[in-house]
C-alpha cells in the first residue's frame, strides 16, 4: 500500500468517526520564532488542548509535515528521517481511552488488514504522579489483543510531553512484529533488535507539568495520537527501510545509477536530505547562519558532501532534484509550483559550498605545514573541529587528504568533540521549544493577549499601516515586530505604552467567536497569513478596540495583565521594528 493510499484511508476513517479534517500546518511555525520546526502534530493545536475552542469543533484529524533536527547526524542508517509526514486524531475533551483504543484497533486490523498476531501494545506501569494504565490494557484485551502481549513501561517509554512543561500524559503504544527472530527469551517491544517496530501512539493528554516538576489536571481529558507514515508504508510493503518505499526509490535508484563509488550511506543521507531540504524551502525556508536556516544550509551542505562522495558529477543536482518532486507531487503537489525556486535556492547553495570547500583546502594546507615545520604527523582533533566549525571543511575529508600527505588522525578523539558539539545543539534545540507553543502556560497567556493590545495601540500612536509581522513570548516577556519605516521618538513609545495601559485599566472583556474566513474578513479582524488559516477560524474581540484571527491562548479580561512596559525598541529588518517589552 502507497503512502499516499495510507493517508487516504486515514483521513477517510476518522472522518467517518466524526472528525473535521483540517490542513497541515507549516513546517515553520507562523508567528513563533521560538520553535525551530513544527516536530509534532500536537504542536499547533496546544491552545485547544489547553481548553481554547477549536472552530472545527472536538473532533480533529490531519496529516502534519514534520521535521526534526536531533537525529541529522543518525541520517544515512535504515532507519533514521529528519523530515516526515505523521497522521494524527484528535480528541478535544471529547472521547476517551476507549474509544480511541477501539478507533486504532479497528483501523489497524478491519482498513489496513493487519494480522491481529502480528499486534502488541505498550501501557503505562504507574508512578507517584500517575496510576498504572489498567483502563487502557483492558480495553486491548477486550478488542483481542491478548494478555502476553500487552506490556507496561514507565514515564521513559509510555509518557508523553513536548519540551520540559505543558501538557502531557501517559500513553499506548502499538508495534508491528516485522517476523524476525527474537533477540532472546524476553524479546519484547522495548528491544531495539528490529523485531518490534513502533507504528502508532495514543497519548491520553489529561496533565499539565509545571516549572517545578508538579503536576495538574488539566481543564479536559484529551487524546493526542501520531503515526509515520514513511515507517506504516514500509512495513505494509514489506520492504526493509523507509529508503525502499515509493517516496525514495527513483531518487535512490537513479544515485546508484550515477555514483561510480556507490556507498548505501551516502545515497540515503543524499535521499534523505534533499527530500527534507526541498520540502522546507517550500515551506519559506532559506539557508542561513542562525537557527532554521543553519539547519537547512547543513541539509544541503551535508548532502552535497555525498554527492562528492559517490563522485557524482554536482550538474546532476537539477535533474535529482525534479526526479524527488516528480516522486512526491502526488503527496504534495503544490512542490510542482514551486520547482524552480526550490532548485535554485540548492543549487545556490551548493555552489557557496564548493568554495567553503576550496577554502578549507586552503587552510588545510596551512594545518600541514605547520606540523611538518614541528615534526609532527598527527592533525589534533581541535584542528579537524576547527576546519569544520569555521570552513564547512567535513572531517572524513581531512581523513582522507591527512592520509594522502602521510598524516593520521584521531577519529575518537574527532567523534568525541563532536558528540559534545551535538549534545550542545541538542540542548540548544530543546531550549528553542521550551519558550514556544509547549510552554503555554498563565504568564505566556497574558503576553499573547497583550500583543493584541499592542498591535493595537501602534496604528493608533504610530501609524494604522502598522501590522504585526511576528512575536515572541515567553514567561518572562514578550518580542513583537511590526511594519514602520522609522526609530520610534520617545513620545511615541510613551503614548503606546499608555494606551495599552489604559485600556488593561478599563478591564476589557476578552471575547471570541468562530465565523467563515471571508465573514471574519469582511468584519474588519485583522490576521497574519489569511490563507493559511481554515475555511471556519476563530476570532477574538478585546473590547472594541482590537479584533484579530488567532488560535490563542488569551484571558478573559485585560485587568488580568498588569503594568504594560516597553523596554526597548530596535531595527528587526529593513521596514520592520521591534519591541520588547514585559508585564509588571
Amino acid at each position: 500500500m502507497k503512502a499516499i493510499e495510507i493517508r487516504n484511508k486515514y483521513l477517510e476513517y476518522f472522518k467517518s468517526k466524526g472528525h473535521a479534517v483540517i490542513p497541515s500546518a507549516p513546517l515553520i511555525p507562523e508567528n513563533d520564532p521560538s520553535v525551530l520546526f513544527t516536530t509534532a502534530g500536537m504542536q499547533p493545536l496546544v491552545p485547544y488542548l489547553l481548553g481554547e475552542k477549536h472552530p472545527e469543533g472536538t473532533r480533529l484529524t490531519d496529516y502534519q509535515k514534520c521535521l526534526r533536527t536531533n537525529d541529522i547526524d543518525e541520517v544515512g542508517d535504515n532507519r533514521h528521517l529528519t523530515y516526515f509526514e505523521m497522521l494524527g486524531n484528535w480528541s478535544l475533551g471529547d472521547y476517551f481511552k476507549e474509544e480511541a483504543v477501539a478507533m486504532s484497533f479497528e483501523f489497524l486490523t478491519k482498513v489496513l488488514n493487519i494480522p491481529v498476531e502480528k499486534l502488541s501494545v505498550t501501557c503505562f506501569a504507574g508512578d507517584e504522579d500517575c496510576p498504572k494504565d489498567t483502563v487502557t490494557a483492558e480495553c486491548w484485551e477486550k478488542m483481542g489483543i491478548p494478555k502476553e502481549r500487552i506490556y507496561f513501561y514507565g514515564k521513559d517509554d509510555n509518557w508523553w510531553i513536548a519540551g520540559e512543561t505543558g501538557p502531557c500524559g501517559s500513553d499506548t503504544e502499538m508495534f508491528y512484529d516485522t517476523g524476525k527472530p527474537a533477540c532472546g527469551q524476553n524479546c519484547q517491544p522495548s528491544c531495539d533488535c528490529g523485531k518490534y517496530v513502533e507504528i502508532w501512539n495514543n497519548v491520553f493528554m489529561e496533565y499539565f507539568k509545571h516549572e517545578d516538576g508538579t503536576y495538574t489536571k488539566l481543564k479536559q481529558q484529551n487524546v493526542d495520537t501520531g503515526l509515520g507514515i514513511e515507517r506504516m508504508a514500509m512495513l505494509l510493503q514489506g520492504k526493509e527501510t523507509p529508503f525502499d518505499i515509493e517516496l525514495f526509490k527513483p531518487v535512490m535508484d537513479k544515485l546508484k545509477e550515477l555514483a561510480k563509488n556507490d556507498e548505501i550511506e551516502s545515497r540515503r543521507i543524499v535521499a534523505e536530505h534533499m527530500r527534507a531540504s526541498i520540502m522546507l524551502i517550500a515551506d519559506g525556508g532559506r539557508p542561513s547562519n542562525v537557527d532554521r536556516g543553519y539547519i537547512l544550509r547543513r541539509l544541503i551542505r551535508r548532502m552535497t558532501r555525498h554527492l562528492n562522495k559517490l563522485q557524482i558529477d554536482l550538474n546532476e543536482l537539477g535533474n535529482l532534484i525534479e526526479l524527488n518532486i516528480e516522486a512526491l507531487k502526488e503527496m504534495y503537489p503544490i512542490l510542482l509550483s514551486k520547482k524552480d525556486e526550490i532548485k535554485e535556492v540548492i543549487i545556490t547553495e551548493k555552489d557557496k559550498f564548493q568554495k567553503t570547500l576550496i577554502s578549507g583546502e586552503k587552510e588545510f594546507n596551512k594545518v600541514m605545514a605547520k606540523l611538518k615545520q614541528e615534526g609532527k604527523t598527527t592533525i589534533e582533533s581541535a584542528d579537524i573541529f576547527r576546519l569544520y566549525e569555521t570552513f564547512g571543511f567535513p572531517p572524513e575529508v581531512t581523513k582522507d587528504v591527512a592520509a594522502e600527505n602521510g598524516l593520521t588522525v584521531n577519529m575518537d578523539e574527532v567523534d568525541k568533540l563532536f558528540k559534545e558539539h551535538q549534545e550542545k545543539s541538542k540542548m540548544g534545540s530543546d531550549k528553542k521549544f521550551k519558550g514556544g507553543l509547549a510552554g503555554t502556560g498563565e504568564e505566556e497567556t497574558k503576553y499573547h493577549t497583550a500583543t493584541h493590545l499592542l498591535n493595537a495601540a501602534l496604528k493608533v500612536t504610530v501609524s494604522k499601516d502598522c501590522h504585526q509581522k511576528g512575536s515572541n513570548i515567553t514567561a518572562e516577556r514578550m518580542r513583537f515586530d511590526f511594519s514602520c519605516d522609522h526609530k520610534l521618538t520617545d513620545e511615541e513609545k510613551k503614548k503606546t505604552e499608555d494606551l495599552v495601559n489604559k485600556w488593561i485599566q478599563e478591564e476589557l472583556e476578552v471575547k471570541f467567536e468562530t465565523m467563515q474566513k471571508e465573514e471574519a474578513v469582511k468584519s474588519g479582524a485583522e490576521c497574519m497569513f489569511i490563507e493559511k488559516y481554515p475555511d471556519e477560524v476563530t476570532v477574538y474581540s478585546i473590547g472594541t478596540v482590537s479584533k484579530e484571527i488567532c488560535g490563542g491562548p488569551h484571558v478573559t479580561n485585560t485587568k488580568e495583565l498588569g503594568h504594560f512596559k516597553i523596554v526597548k525598541e530596535e531595527a528587526s529588518s529593513a521596514g520592520v521594528r521591534r519591541i520588547k517589552a514585559i508585564l509588571e
